[in-house]
């Protein structure tokens, strides 16, 4: 395992400062983090409307949103060995052109099976975009800063909650479920061009001696023993990540009562906040300790979704304390457990394993994705049976996931 894991000893004593540069990579970096994250997000708020619309059942939609998943977990899969041999900038430009066209076919689809392609297509270039984002934070950053870095970029997650869904449930609320894709399509443009303009090539680790099999290093990365620990822990995070969010607005309208035109108010005021925490965790995790700071979010992640997915019928304001208290969780999670997983590839394979590392955590949401579709069915009522089941699952998947990473610190 790489040596340069994060040492919050060594934060404390190193307080490194952010360049001009630095942070406008931070910054790029962030963007394609929300346009990416966003993409997919929709899909979760938009079940609402595209169920009724396309006349799919619970299982179908679940396949739509694991097919962006499988496809994702394929290609990462396939180019994991020719990640570390091409200047990361470039990688970043092609993968990220392909996730604009899937994206907009995905407005343009007009039925189940065109919707299935279209995210397919997505995921097949937009699954790589994140661990290419990640491996390029990890070369331009030290680990001093990485928690910061983090906390910045996943902070996209809540800015795609505050700024993305609710104009994406406005637009489709005022036309169709179509606009906020092709509205994401045009926005996603903005970052291709900063990437194109404004980010220097990311080459460093082409100077190193590279493997002549690009299959050879595929191989050597999935079989290196050091990170076998880390990819089942992905593989365990992303599990409990998939399984209530394709579902989350349809429980919310189905179950709790909130209306479709409030719903936009939940995910604002819970974006808000999240975005207000996220760096703010990023400094905890680079001060305190990012396992310390893990361990705080997996037990706050599980009270809240034990929480969450026993609720009946409530006013607006408990589903958004709930909401917004289970995201601070979740955040307090993925946050230290990035820059934790950052510390642990030599660079010589780091994008290899973030290849690798995104591919088991988009297969693992997927399969999480269609388990979920046939754990959660729709009522005669239309009210989503089983939801708590789900969340039984997520709670045994975190678990699993805290003992695993804190075997991974040990060693």
């Amino acid at each position: 395992m790489n040596t340069n894991a994060s040492n919050p000893a060594d934060a404390k004593a190193v307080p490194l400062k952010f360049s001009g540069y630095q942070k406008t990579v931070v910054a790029i970096l962030a963007f394609l983090q929300f346009a990416v994250i966003l993409d997919f997000m929709l899909m979760a708020p938009l079940g609402a409307v595209i169920m009724p619309t396309l006349g799919m059942s619970a299982s179908q939609f679940g396949l739509v949103v694991s097919a962006y998943a499988f496809s994702a977990g394929v290609v990462g899969l396939l180019t994991a060995g020719f990640a570390d041999r091409y200047d990361r900038k470039k990688l970043l430009l092609f993968f990220y052109a392909g996730f604009l066209l899937g994206t907009l076919w995905c407005g343009l689809a007009q039925s189940f099976e065109t919707l299935l392609m279209a995210r397919i297509v997505t995921g097949l270039f937009g699954g790589v975009i994140g661990s290419v984002v990640l491996a390029i934070a990890t070369d331009l950053f030290p680990p001093q800063m990485r928690g910061r870095v983090m906390g910045v970029v996943q902070t996209a997650f809540a800015a795609s909650q505050v700024l993305g869904i609710p104009v994406g449930l406005y637009l489709s609320n005022q036309w169709s479920w179509h606009m906020p894709f092709l509205a994401m399509a045009a926005l996603g443009l903005l970052g291709g061009v900063a990437v194109a303009w404004l980010m220097q090539p990311v080459a460093d680790h082409l100077k190193l001696p590279q493997e002549h099999s690009p299959w050879m290093h595929l191989l050597h990365t999935l079989t290196e023993p050091s990170y076998l620990l880390a990819f089942a822990t992905t593989a365990l995070v992303a599990t409990g990540g998939f399984m209530l969010m394709p579902f989350s607005s349809a429980f919310a309208v189905s179950n709790l009562g909130i209306s479709l035109d409030h719903l936009p108010t939940v995910y604002l005021i819970t974006g808000l906040c999240t975005i207000v925490f996220g760096p703010l965790i990023g400094k905890a995790a680079d001060a305190w300790g990012q396992l310390r700071v893990f361990m705080f979010g997996t037990v706050v992640t599980i009270i809240m979704v034990l929480v969450y997915t026993h609720l009946g019928p409530v006013s607006l304001l408990t589903v958004i304390i709930v909401n917004t208290v289970m995201f601070v969780g979740i955040f307090s999670r993925m946050i230290p457990f990035r820059a934790l997983l950052a510390g642990v590839p030599v660079v010589s394979q780091r994008g290899s394993f973030n290849a690798i590392s995104g591919s088991l955590q988009q297969l693992s949401g997927g399969v999480a994705s269609v388990i979920a579709g046939h754990i959660v069915t729709i009522g005669s009522d239309g009210k989503l049976q089983n939801f708590d089941v789900a969340g039984y699952v997520v709670l045994g998947a975190s678990v699993a996931a805290a003992l695993l990473l804190w075997q991974l610190h040990r060693k």
